[in-house]
């Protein structure tokens, strides 16, 4: 466990450089481990009920899919999944974890040639947290919109502003008091305390307001919005999480 209370431990972080967990092979290693532990678990215990509720068809398409976690996630929902990425090295992870499946590198800011290819289900999980500014965001969302067949669903799910300043079952914001002050747009930093590599990830903040901003911008209208909860039941020990959801997760069709 993390002795967070010592001086030693706080001036080595604020002496670390921060990036996002794609930028190098020893973050995607570690993040590749991760499947759904603490706070993960929340993240994706509802979507095969909120997918089954909203998404007509067998076609998904993971956008931002790393080391292809919420591909096969999808997959053993019996959905096809295409998983895409900026990162070499996450997909060097996805391939590795699942070696038939489809995998497909993407430069920054493009979602590649699909030559007709279009999706029932565009799924998002945690990749506009790295996305830095809302003309991007809207380039890469009406992209997204563009994707979908007719009565197709986007599922985006995005930290909400709160996580990054509480505490997880996963993850730590304690040593980065300056979060509470950030806006959306602001960088925000946060530890994962469920892998390996402990250096603190740098996100950026955006409120549901400025999301539903940048979806009216892309085309988008918001179909349903559901925030998860901790239950006691549940074998973890969430800190948090029973009374402060850490995840959004936007429902969204073509307006």
């Amino acid at each position: 466990m993390l002795r967070l209370e010592s001086g030693r431990y706080r001036r080595m972080v604020a002496n670390m450089t921060f990036g996002n967990v794609y930028e190098d092979r020893e973050r995607a290693e570690s993040y590749a481990r991760l499947e759904f532990p603490g706070t993960y678990y929340l993240a994706y215990r509802d979507l095969p009920s909120l997918i089954a509720e909203h998404v007509n068809g067998y076609a998904a398409l993971d956008f931002g899919c790393g080391a292809g976690r919420s591909t096969r996630f999808v997959k053993r929902l019996g959905m096809t999944a295409v998983g895409i990425d900026i990162s070499a090295e996450m997909l060097t992870q996805a391939r590795r974890l699942d070696p038939e499946g489809d995998y497909r590198l993407v430069a920054d800011g493009e979602l590649g040639d699909w030559r007709g290819e279009r999706f029932d289900l565009v799924l998002s999980v945690f990749t506009f947290d790295n996305v830095p500014t809302r003309e991007k965001k809207v380039a890469l969302f009406r992209g997204l919109r563009g994707l979908l067949r007719a009565g197709g669903r986007m599922i985006n799910l995005v930290s909400a502003p709160e996580i990054y300043v509480n505490e997880w079952a996963s993850f730590t914001t304690r040593d980065f008091p300056e979060n509470r002050a950030a806006r959306s747009g602001d960088r925000v930093r946060i530890i994962m305390t469920d892998v390996a590599d402990r250096r603190p990830v740098e996100d950026i903040v955006w409120s549901d307001a400025a999301y539903r901003d940048v979806y009216d911008a892309a085309g988008l209208t918001v179909v349903a919005t559901h925030q998860p909860l901790g239950r006691s039941d549940e074998p973890f020990e969430w800190k948090s999480e029973l009374t402060i959801a850490p995840w959004t997760i936007y429902v969204l069709a073509p307006a």
